[in-house]
């Protein structure tokens, strides 16, 4: 499980390299990598930053803060801000620097998470990561196709994916399996949706 945390996104970050020829991350690439470090580390050393409680709401705070939304919300948003600076990307290229920036601090995080050994972290998260990393810029994509349906679409994946995404971690931690299988499935629609897109452009290339 430990080499799963570990090897998981560098081997996705590849695996969707590969969907998406031409793109090249650059510096921002190398921004990302260095700026994921850095904050791994100094989580690392820090600890959480919303100490975890039983399995009620601050158990569920906590998946949202240090385990599996705002980790990717992060680096996201600090893609935004360079777009707003002048950054003509795509919605792949924001997966791309969200995926670089995951991998240091998925490889620092392993370290720690492999004394608990546990799968939920060395395996769920890792998983959970990787689908709200490619499932938020999938769905930001759809905000461009000025289409109502698919706008009404794009705000509420936008709004619920992080949210259903550390439900079912935290449904799988209150030992409830089928609840935390649902809200994983639909954690992972997105991210589908996005690997099915970009297989075709690539196919239709």
């Amino acid at each position: 499980m430990s080499l799963f945390c570990f090897l998981w996104t560098p081997l996705f970050y590849l695996f969707w390299s590969a969907l998406s020829p031409g793109k090249d991350t650059g510096l921002e690439g190398i921004g990302a990598l260095l700026l994921g470090s850095f904050l791994g580390l100094l989580l690392f050393f820090l600890g959480p930053l919303m100490e975890p409680g039983g399995f009620e709401k601050s158990r569920w705070i906590s998946g949202f803060v240090d385990m599996v939304s705002v980790p990717v919300l992060l680096p996201l948003l600090l893609y935004g801000l360079l777009c707003c600076f002048g950054l003509s990307r795509t919605w792949g290229d924001a997966v791309s620097f969200a995926l670089l920036w995951l991998i240091p601090d998925m490889a620092i995080h392993t370290v720690s998470w492999s004394v608990q050994n546990q799968p939920l972290l060395l395996v769920l998260v890792p998983l959970l990561r990787t689908a709200l990393a490619v499932g938020l810029p999938f769905l930001g994509g759809l905000l461009m196709t000025k289409k109502p349906v698919l706008i009404l679409v794009a705000i509420l994946g936008i709004i619920g994916l992080p949210l259903v995404g550390t439900t079912s971690y935290w449904a799988f931690f209150c030992q409830n399996p089928l609840l935390g299988s649902v809200f994983f499935g639909m954690t992972l629609i997105p991210l589908g949706a996005a690997i099915g897109l970009s297989w075709y452009r690539s196919a239709s290339m």
